[in-house]
């Protein structure tokens, strides 16, 4: 099978079960971050990740597939019942993750800056990027083209790279970037 095939030439791309749709459709838009998304995590985790993150950040990459097929397949096609459905027990995962992590770190005082160790920069950039696939998907929600749960999984997740970033300064010995506002003049 090659790898290009020239269907996409005109500006078009098939979603799962059939259909063509503009490379610019929102429901294109929204599986492209969640790509860009999961590409981060990779480069994450080339950055010499604890292996407890690596692990966790890997489960999520094979979580971030599922959710990308289901935002490829339109709701109630014949292929939607062919991909595998987002589960609970991933967030609630995940906010067990939190929970666990944030025992292990200093309380915040400030808001932070991203920063720190390189595994903690790719973090805080995998963190922004989830943010924005959000933010695309929200409209597709409010539409009901996709399950409510790829929403709260996107939210969850980006809460738990933000802390997974703390975490990577913290067990390298550095410590949080505190964004120290300048006083406003009068």
């Amino acid at each position: 099978m090659k790898i290009y095939t020239k269907t996409g030439d005109a500006g078009e791309t098939g979603l799962f079960g059939g259909g063509r749709v503009p490379k610019d459709d929102e429901r294109v838009d929204a599986y492209g971050e969640v790509d860009e998304l999961n590409a981060t995590l990779g480069l994450a985790r080339s950055l010499s990740m604890p292996p407890d993150l690596d692990g966790l950040l890997q489960r999520l990459q094979d979580q971030l597939f599922t959710v990308g097929a289901a935002l490829a397949t339109p709701m109630g096609t014949k292929a939607s019942a062919h991909i595998p459905t987002l589960k609970p027990e991933w967030v609630e995962a995940m906010e067990k993750a939190i929970d666990g992590f944030e025992a292990e770190l200093p309380a915040m005082t400030h808001f932070i800056l991203p920063g720190g160790t390189q595994a903690s920069s790719a973090l805080h950039l995998a963190r922004t990027v989830c943010r924005r696939a959000e933010r695309r998907v929200v409209p597709l929600l409010r539409e009901g083209k996709v399950p409510t749960e790829v929403g709260v999984f996107l939210n969850r997740l980006s809460d738990l790279l933000f802390v997974l970033a703390r975490v990577a300064n913290h067990r390298e010995g550095v410590p949080d970037v505190k964004w120290i506002p300048e006083k406003p003049q009068k």
